[in-house]
């Protein structure tokens, strides 16, 4: 091990140039600083599917986040109940809440639930039907009763002119109404509201900060989107977007925009989340749409997905990084070798300090504050 003239020989030179040639850290630089993204993540309560997400999702362009349960609480909670003729509001509520039992749909439990808390009681509804993403029918005592959107009405031909300075004025503080109609006459309105999620604004301002654009998605008429995304700062709104349009829209944006990541936390949300290029399904929410997404936000934090995006990026510099040692390693070792310039010892010794510097930087990913 001594340094002299005989080791350099053919024999010596050879050894060196296996030794230096050696691709560990070129090999290792890529996997071991994905790991140890993928190892931050989850320590952050960002599960992520594979790298191929994560680096997806440093290539994002643009942000679409779904309105109910991921930028609101997804509990919303009857406000208001308006007479629009001479029936008593308990009577609307009572009609109302009536027809919503049978659904499913989290606006039409609120209606239910406002009405037992008020102990009004329910009447027996048959002909049953709900109209995706617009709202409900059915018969009460033999009288048609609609309770839904706009669109409902117009689609069963019922002229909703005169109640529209009312819901407008509703829509306009974020209130979702849904308007009741028996026997094709507009009786009434129940207005629901929905609690934006504490730190939402926050959120998506940070989003916004880093350079991306921000969408809302909602089903929701477009002058209650738009105090909504007035609340939060944002220009960009999708309103009036039933559940099955969703994929449209997301493909629209992606011609548009580019690449998109979707956040979303319903059923309904399950195939924009797979079309989008990054399905993020707030941890809150169904299964369904957590087996959809490619990331999860365990806490059902929307932080997390400014810290998914700042992750990312750091990821991706750190392979940079990394590659960029091992190869400069590489062009500065191997000619020196070659020319019999480095004694076996110092490069075995630099081999493996190539090796453990993309190792040590790869780990510092573990350290980043997100």
């Amino acid at each position: 091990l001594i340094f002299d003239a005989s080791f350099n020989t053919w024999f010596y030179r050879a050894l060196v140039l296996l030794v230096v040639a050696c691709p560990c850290a070129l090999v290792i630089s890529t996997p071991v600083t994905i790991v140890s993204g993928l190892t931050r993540a989850a320590r952050s309560g960002i599960l992520i599917k594979g790298g191929n997400y994560l680096e997806a999702m440093a290539k994002v362009d643009a942000v679409v986040l779904d309105k109910t349960g991921t930028i609101t609480i997804g509990k919303p909670e009857v406000v208001e109940v308006i007479s629009l003729n001479s029936l008593p509001e308990d009577k609307i509520l009572s009609m109302s809440a009536s027809v919503e039992s049978a659904s499913e749909h989290p606006i039409g439990r609120a209606v239910v639930a406002k009405a037992r808390v008020e102990k009004i009681q329910l009447s027996e509804v048959t002909d049953f039907q709900a109209i995706t993403g617009k709202g409900v029918v059915g018969k009460i005592a033999g009288k048609n009763v609609l309770v839904g959107t706009r669109a409902l009405l117009n689609d069963f031909n019922v002229n909703t002119n005169l109640s529209e300075n009312k819901i407008t004025a509703l829509e306009a503080e974020a209130k979702t109404t849904m308007l009741t109609a028996v026997n094709g006459e507009v009786v009434g309105a129940v207005a629901v509201a929905d609690e934006i999620k504490e730190g939402a604004a926050e959120a998506i301002a940070k989003i916004k900060k880093m350079g991306y654009q921000v969408a809302i998605l909602t089903g929701d008429n477009r002058e209650t989107a738009a105090a909504i995304a007035k609340k939060l700062q944002m220009t960009h709104v999708l309103a009036e977007v039933l559940p099955h349009e969703k994929v449209a829209e997301i493909q629209r944006l992606q011609r548009e925009l580019g690449k998109v990541a979707m956040i979303g936390d319903g059923i309904n949300d399950a195939p924009a989340l797979t079309q989008a290029d990054v399905g993020i399904a707030v941890g809150t929410g169904t299964d369904i749409a957590i087996e959809s997404a490619d990331i999860t936000l365990v806490r059902g934090d929307l932080k997390s997905v400014a810290s998914a995006i700042k992750l990312s990026r750091a990821t991706f510099r750190k392979i940079k990084q990394n590659l960029f040692w091992a190869f400069f390693y590489n062009v500065v070792a191997i000619p020196l070798a070659v020319s019999g310039l480095l004694h076996p010892v110092i490069a075995e010794i630099a081999m493996a300090s190539s090796s453990v510097t993309v190792v040590s930087n790869a780990n510092l990913l573990k350290r980043l504050r997100l």
